[in-house]
């Protein structure tokens, strides 16, 4: 039976676009779901109304697994080629931790800048509670960077990128100033292909969330 992703929003679905990079990523043959807006499921995601999300949720193989990281990490066993986690044992290490901590953290910079890929707002002035957030995942990105080469966070694409994916689609939305290397790994992701196939079905989608089409 063939792999099945359900996912929210190619718009404003954080969380889906990095279960969705990771299944491709990885590989895997899945067929795509897409709850609709009203679905508790997808609002809970899209709203942040909850401190645990149910989509999106991978069904492949009599297994059913909900949570993005544990996404990964089943993939990463289950296609332990595909490079989701880095060979080497202290860049695992490494990757599992800044993937953990955006699991986890940057709740200022989630709720003051939701994820919606077809809004630009130019000269946005962003909440003070999110300068710290911004500024830690640019330390995270250049660590990173300096210390694997690039282009990507761990050389080649990782789940790292995966997690880190729709923070680079919200520094674009509300015109974040980077500095050259943070930018030039945004430009990076940016240029992804997997990153543009979604991009290209998010410009597509027909439906907006009022709750997230907020006015500047």
């Amino acid at each position: 039976m063939k792999a099945q992703l359900t996912i929210a929003s190619k718009n404003y679905g954080a969380w889906s676009l990095r279960g969705w990079l990771m299944c491709r990523m990885a590989g895997l043959d899945f067929e795509e779901r897409t709850l609709p807006p009203d679905d508790p499921s997808a609002r809970a995601e899209l709203l942040l109304l909850s401190p645990s999300f149910l989509v999106p949720c991978l069904e492949h193989d009599g297994v059913r697994v909900w949570d993005t990281l544990a996404i990964g990490e089943y993939l990463a066993e289950l296609k332990p080629r595909a490079g989701l986690l880095p060979t080497d044992r202290l860049a695992r290490a490494h990757c599992r931790s800044v993937c953990g901590e955006m699991h986890s953290g940057f709740a200022n910079l989630r709720s003051s800048m939701p994820m919606n890929i077809k809004a630009r707002h130019k000269g946005y002035r962003v909440f003070a509670g999110a300068k710290p957030d911004i500024a830690r995942v640019a330390q995270i990105w250049s660590d990173c960077l300096e210390t694997y080469g690039g282009p990507f966070l761990f050389g080649q694409p990782t789940m790292a990128d995966a997690m880190y994916a729709p923070v680079v689609t919200r520094f674009a939305t509300y015109d974040v100033v980077l500095d050259k290397h943070c930018d030039k790994y945004c430009r990076t992701i940016t240029a992804w292909p997997l990153l543009q196939e979604w991009t290209a079905a998010a410009l597509a989608e027909p439906d907006d969330m009022e709750e997230l089409e907020v006015e500047f």
